[in-house]
């Protein structure tokens, strides 16, 4: 039996980001995972993508000011770690005009509204900037039955947006290494191979009992178990009054040879396309990341997190060709490569960084994917909320805000909240 001030259910990216803030708060902090390491569940399949751009003010937001944490990481974490620190790269990302994205108007609103810089770039100045592209457009994105597949449909797109404060971590699981280690250095505590499997009581949160025997106790419990997050909440008997809820959805990311342009490592951005439904961003080694952006077409895969196929399908290739559509000269290998993993999707596609109905439980769930450039402000942000309501704070009836001090906005974190209506300006899909 032992006795912590908190318990956060998850070493992933946002779990580990959670301990650190807790952590500098002076709460001892106890990290349970049931895997082997931090960050090697969702977190190690995901492309690591930062990038300004959401489909609502309040996600723009909160990505803006991440970008300015992956870009003086160093700074950020304060300690060293060992196996060395993940690097940013800070390669801008570029997204196709569409008519399914109104030509991005919208997007260079909010961007406007974030004082987040861009470059509305013209066809030529695209493919100026970025040679192996075509802007024959197929839209809309089609399956592979489909006879209409890889046929374009005689228009052509008008250009693209260019994000300057975007592009990739080079390791999502080492960066998850290096926020351990700065939690650490601020007094968590990690212990992996540890299951919780069971929250007991139905009153105030008193703690949680691994692996089938071990109680621990602490008056504070997060759910940050990724695409376990449902589990989790039934098993501490909070769900009967969300209104949004999480489910784990199979996702494939396919691993191929960059295109053969001499100027592909020195150029490439991360890209979003909506009129072919792909995105990819650059690999090391002159390789490119290809994944979907849940067109209507693909039917989702929503599995149980602990049974699911990691085998490749017809959708690693039908992946590839969607990106071939744009990029004439990328070939199809004849072996499959890449991640299969999980994404924990809210029913809005936007996360979950609440309270609950239960006193002393906490979610930080929901992150569909798209939040791991999020992390580091998500895990102060979660803190902001966490104390203030223990200090008997009614975040339900008087929302907690929280300040951005890179960007000097603030966030009404009632956007986040479990009882929130789905939102109708929510993508609907990875992109948030």
């Amino acid at each position: 039996m032992s006795d912590y001030d908190a318990i956060v259910i998850g070493a992933g990216v946002i779990g580990a980001a959670t301990a650190l803030a807790l952590s500098r708060k002076n709460l001892r902090v106890l990290v349970l995972d049931k895997g082997a390491e931090a960050g090697h569940g969702s977190t190690a399949g995901s492309c690591a993508i930062i990038r300004p751009y959401y489909s609502t003010l309040d996600g723009c937001a909160l990505a803006y000011e991440s970008h300015f944490y992956w870009n003086d990481w160093e700074a950020f974490l304060g300690v060293p770690d060992e196996r060395g620190l993940a690097r940013y790269v800070n390669c801008g990302c570029t997204v196709m005009k569409t008519p399914g994205n109104g030509h991005l108007k919208r997007a260079m609103e909010l961007m406007d509204a974030i004082d987040c810089p861009y470059q509305d770039w013209d066809a030529e100045t695209l493919l100026d900037r970025l040679p192996w592209l075509s802007t024959q457009s197929y839209f809309p994105p089609k399956s592979q039955d489909d006879p209409a597949f890889g046929e374009p449909n005689g228009e052509t797109l008008p250009g693209a947006v260019f994000f300057e404060a975007g592009g990739y971590v080079t390791d999502p699981a080492l960066s998850t290494h290096n926020l351990m280690r700065a939690a650490e250095a601020a007094g968590a505590e990690f212990r992996f191979r540890a299951q919780v499997t069971e929250i007991p009581g139905d009153g105030q949160i008193e703690g949680v009992i691994a692996n089938g025997n071990e109680t621990i106790r602490a008056p504070i419990v997060v759910n940050v178990a990724g695409p376990h997050s449902d589990k989790i909440n039934q098993m501490a008997g909070v769900t009967h009054d969300m209104t949004i809820r999480t489910r784990a959805l199979r996702h494939e990311v396919a691993h191929v040879p960059a295109p053969p342009d001499p100027s592909f490592a020195e150029k490439a951005t991360v890209f979003s396309d909506s009129d072919t439904s792909a995105y990819t961003r650059p690999e090391r080694g002159e390789f490119m990341l290809i994944g979907s952006e849940d067109p209507d077409c693909d039917v989702p895969q929503w599995v149980d997190p602990d049974e699911f196929d990691r085998d490749f399908t017809d959708q690693w290739t039908t992946l590839v060709m969607r990106a071939g559509q744009r990029v004439p000269t990328l070939g199809v290998p004849s072996q499959a490569r890449g991640v299969v993993e999980l994404y924990d999707v809210s029913d809005d596609w936007i996360p979950i960084y609440d309270k609950s109905s239960r006193p002393g439980y906490f979610m930080a769930i929901g992150t569909s994917g798209n939040q791991f450039k999020n992390a580091p402000v998500a895990g102060e942000m979660m803190a902001a909320l966490i104390l203030a309501c223990r200090d008997g704070h009614d975040h339900d009836a008087d929302p907690v805000t929280f300040d951005l001090k890179h960007t000097g906005r603030s966030i009404d974190l009632s956007f986040y909240s479990r009882n929130r209506t789905i939102n109708p300006d929510s993508s609907m899909s990875v992109l948030g």
